[in-house]
């Protein structure tokens, strides 16, 4: 397949916009390519049960579409019963990731929630939600830091996720809807800037994939996290400079 926007190893246009809620510890908009989503981070001084008197802190997450954020209208998840399992799979795994490259000992007592709400969707939506996720954590936790509430920064290391495929025999980087929706293989994988990977979520949309693929899908996703991680640094300073940490 043919990019006439992009090359096949360069992500899309990712913009971040910091601060955009006025309540909330930490918040961005995320926009990657025409997907966008609005980033939450909320401090609760409490953990889940199975935490309580050993110390450590949780970082968990929420995910929803808005009922507009594809081409036609959906139901809000509230109306439902149950969410449903695409929308379990995304918000665990936001989780996930951000608690791996956490030491939960130096968020005490507290819960950190990342909230991640779709309002236009164009593929993508679970990597772009763990990179706002990301930058909107941090904000929370400098936060905390700048007002003495915890002690040490426990996020020990920047975390980036991308989306990759085989597109019409191309090894395509950060995959637009038009993409996904054609893609014989789908990866989306998470991982932090030592290339440590953290997650990698992959399918054969039709025939199955060699190790040989799998190899040059993974070296594509790290090479694009890299180019996710470069401007997350570029924003965290700025939010460093920002809390006189």
């Amino acid at each position: 397949m043919h990019r006439k926007d992009r090359k096949k190893d360069k992500i899309r246009p990712l913009r971040v916009e910091v601060g955009i809620n006025k309540y909330a510890e930490g918040s961005c908009l995320i926009e990657l390519g025409s997907t966008k989503i609005l980033v939450t981070a909320s401090v609760e001084n409490k953990v889940p049960s199975h935490l309580r008197g050993t110390g450590k802190g949780w970082v968990t997450a929420e995910y929803s579409m808005l009922p507009r954020a594809t081409q036609t209208r959906m139901y809000r998840e509230g109306r439902r019963k149950n969410l449903d399992g695409r929308t379990q799979e995304i918000q665990r795994l936001i989780g996930r990731s951000l608690r791996a490259i956490t030491k939960l000992e130096d968020l005490g007592n507290r819960t950190i929630w990342i909230d991640c709400d779709v309002t236009q969707a164009d593929g993508g939506t679970r990597t772009a939600s763990i990179i706002g996720g990301f930058i909107a954590y941090y904000e929370a936790v400098l936060n905390l830091l700048s007002r003495e509430l915890i002690a040490e920064n426990p996020i020990q290391e920047f975390l980036g996720a991308i989306s990759v495929g085989i597109v019409q025999n191309n090894y395509l980087l950060d995959l637009e809807y038009k993409e996904d929706l054609i893609a014989d293989v789908d990866l989306n994988i998470v991982a932090t800037k030592s290339n440590k990977i953290i997650e990698i979520q992959g399918t054969a949309e039709g025939l199955p994939f060699s190790k040989t693929d799998m190899i040059e899908l993974v070296d594509l996703g790290l090479n694009g996290i890299h180019q996710v991680i470069l401007i997350e640094e570029k924003i965290i300073e700025e939010l460093i400079n920002k809390y006189k940490i």
